[in-house]
């Protein structure tokens, strides 16, 4: 009797409801799943940005005070201000240290992870209005992604690759962003930082040496 009663139900449903259900049964596991991304990206930047800014908050410090007691320093004090479009579309003022010595204008930037307002990695924060956030599809997913204080074009967009560009990369990452791919990212960033680091010191000794008399005394260049 009950299996007759079942065979019944089935017999009744009409394709378009199965099919309805099927696509609401995809779009909640489809939800559930960039739940979880989000979730375990807010994780990522609230841990290791919290560790991140201890870290360097020695050194943002140093480079504030150094600022400051600069001659000839800029008005509006050692922050510059910018306004920035966020997740959701929601404007925020952008600040960072005014120099770009060891990079401490991207550090002096962590803040806004553990804040929430920017991601440890991400598409490239855009001012309000901005004509790259009106590409093909790139309204939607902006919206829907934290700006990051590195991102995928940061590390890729000087290859001088037709396909590295940033809007390009930028719309790559948001359709594929993942830990794995922060995290390599982030690595790929620190490489680049660190390497550019060590090329200014050397750049700054070689012109110290250059600049220094290394004539033995009572040199002279008359034979």
């Amino acid at each position: 009797m009950q299996n007759a009663k079942r065979t019944a139900v089935r017999r009744t449903t009409h394709p378009a409801t199965a099919a309805a259900a099927r696509a609401a049964a995809r779009a909640a596991r489809f939800t559930a799943a960039q739940l979880a991304a989000m979730t375990a990206k807010r994780s990522l930047d609230l841990l290791l940005g919290s560790a991140l800014l201890a870290l360097a908050s020695p050194a943002l410090a140093l480079g504030a005070l150094a600022l400051a007691l600069r001659p000839g320093r800029r008005p509006g004090g050692v922050l510059s201000r910018d306004i920035r479009t966020g997740l959701g579309g929601r404007p925020f003022e952008l600040r960072s240290l005014r120099t770009r010595r060891f990079r401490l204008d991207l550090l002096s930037r962590l803040p806004h992870v553990v804040r929430g307002e920017l991601s440890l990695v991400g598409p490239a924060p855009l001012a309000p209005g901005d004509p790259a956030a009106a590409g093909p599809g790139g309204r939607d997913w902006r919206q829907e992604l934290r700006p990051g204080l590195t991102g995928l074009a940061q590390v890729r967009a000087r290859s001088g690759m037709p396909w590295d560009e940033p809007a390009l990369l930028d719309a790559h990452y948001a359709e594929h962003h993942g830990t794995g791919l922060d995290l390599a990212i982030l690595a790929q960033t620190a490489r680049i930082q660190l390497r550019t680091a060590l090329h200014g010191l050397a750049r700054r000794r070689k012109a110290h040496l250059s600049d220094t008399n290394h004539r033995l005394p009572r040199y002279s260049t008359v034979e």
